[in-house]
């Protein structure tokens, strides 16, 4: 029996080395002289267009049969129209892959209606870097701390869209910091750093540190701004003087509500893949991504875009997701109505603001129905 059992175990092992190779011609033989598309959430120009298109440029010689990725934008209703469409309408082959916007992960699990999409049931493939967000004014501002900011009644912080992280962190800070930021929206993303720069707005809450190092890095080595809080789950390497927003509350409820909403932040630029993808090529897909990672010519491309890499894998992110689910209800609720409809006069349109309206963005024309 002793001799049957080895035997067994034996031959287990030999199947199981004899499936690896066949599984990984597979997935060449499938990926060989295909063309992936790689679909990108925003616009054109800005952080996520570049890490994806950097990305799409290297990604394809660590996947098995070495396809062609061809790199496509599909903006809208800040990432939901892509992510919807990943999720309901990609091809569930490993032939469609993307970038979305951080913020979107846990919309479902704080009941926005337009997120159409279960977040834990999506293919994660990993994260190129974290999005540190920061609370910023002027270098010729008298606002120079959080404190000060939080004595100083209304004040004026601009935004791009309701719901990007320069429009729901004033209010997540005027909920549990204290602060009183008042929220003008409508800039275009350059015109919202211009009205900084030419004191039409006393500042921003809510932006990222990578991005602010890619598009302004002189704003950071010639220290033209005065960064109040740095705004994450741990602290940045290049910023240990901040303060960080978690360690100024000391309520354990905050604290948590505070822990649940950053947890997107943790996930800074997501790769992902429809639900339901092959296990082969998933593995495959997740082992190419961390090999890019770490590739000295997809490094080098990083550091002279000034790129930040700090990458997560697709596990990684699964196991954030699951601890952003597993937060108790009222936690939930609480978090929910932080990033939900805000109440009456703390958004301001930046056509009826600014005497400039050409800083803020044309709004989108309706087609006419034929």
């Amino acid at each position: 029996m002793a001799h049957l059992g080895k035997g067994l175990i034996a031959a287990a092992l030999i199947a199981a080395a004899a499936s690896a190779p066949a599984q990984a011609d597979a997935v060449s033989d499938f990926y060989t002289g295909k063309r992936v598309n790689f679909i990108i959430a925003s616009g054109a120009g800005g952080g996520y267009d570049s890490y994806g298109r950097m990305l799409a440029r290297h990604w394809g010689n660590h996947i098995p049969g070495k396809p062609s990725i061809i790199s496509r934008n599909m903006p809208g209703a800040a990432g939901l129209q892509m992510t919807n469409y990943m999720y309901n309408k990609g091809k569930r082959d490993g032939s469609e892959v993307g970038i979305t916007y951080n913020t979107l992960v846990i919309e479902p699990l704080i009941g926005n209606p337009g997120a159409k999409f279960d977040s834990l049931k999506l293919s994660w493939l990993g994260s190129m870097g974290k999005q540190q967000n920061i609370c910023v004014t002027w270098h010729t501002s008298p606002i120079k701390t959080l404190d000060q900011a939080r004595a100083k009644k209304d004040m004026v912080v601009s935004a791009t869209g309701a719901t990007g992280n320069s429009a729901t962190m004033p209010r997540i800070f005027n909920a549990l910091l204290g602060t009183h930021f008042k929220v003008i929206q409508g800039y275009s993303t350059t015109g919202q750093r211009l009205a900084l720069e030419r004191g039409e707005v006393e500042g921003i809450c809510g932006l990222s540190y990578s991005t602010l190092l890619a598009s302004n890095p002189d704003w950071i080595i010639k220290k033209q701004l005065n960064i109040l809080a740095q705004v994450g789950l741990q602290k940045h390497p290049d910023m240990p003087d901040v303060p960080m927003a978690l360690d100024m509350i000391a309520d354990p409820t905050k604290r948590s509500v505070l822990e649940m909403l950053l947890i997107p932040q943790e996930m800074g630029r997501p790769i992902l893949a429809p639900p339901g993808l092959p296990a082969d090529r998933l593995a495959a897909l997740r082992t190419a991504f961390d090999a890019t990672m770490k590739d000295p010519k997809f490094l080098s491309e990083a550091k002279r875009a000034k790129l930040l890499i700090e990458p997560l894998t697709g596990a990684e992110m699964d196991s954030l997701l699951k601890k952003a689910a597993s937060y108790p209800g009222e936690i939930v609720t609480e978090a929910a109505k932080m990033v939900g409809k805000p109440p009456k006069g703390v958004f301001v349109s930046c056509s009826k603001y600014t005497q400039l309206a050409k800083r803020c963005s044309s709004p989108k024309k309706k087609k006419k129905k034929s």
